[in-house]
């Protein structure tokens, strides 16, 4: 089976009062490495989005490797979302469409 047709799942880390720039990936994988870390996730009580376009950009993404800019924005909606679901006023879950914007010019189109 190709790597398009298995789970994929991508774990993020993210300390908005530390030093963190911006969200780190700590965990990604494909198959059962995949359903581990949805299954710990899970365990750890978190939270778990699907969506398809999030994990695919977020694969490119080397290990313990800040997001690239070019994916601030969508990260930052599920994040504030997040937020909201935590501190008990969030609405429906954000759109699983994920927007990515273009590269600036002269800045390179690789995640």
């Amino acid at each position: 089976m190709s790597r398009t047709h298995r789970r994929s799942a991508a774990a993020l880390v993210y300390d908005s009062h530390g030093q963190d720039e911006a969200p780190r990936v700590i965990a990604k994988g494909y198959g059962l490495v995949a359903d581990m870390i949805v299954q710990r996730a899970k365990e750890a009580g978190l939270y778990v989005h699907e969506s398809p376009e999030m994990v695919s950009l977020l694969m490119q993404v080397d290990l313990d490797s800040r997001i690239p800019p070019r994916l601030y924005q969508a990260v930052a909606e599920l994040l504030a979302w997040l937020h909201r679901l935590e501190s008990g006023a969030a609405d429906d879950p954000p759109v699983t469409d994920v927007v990515v914007s273009p590269p600036a010019p002269g800045v390179s189109s690789e995640l």
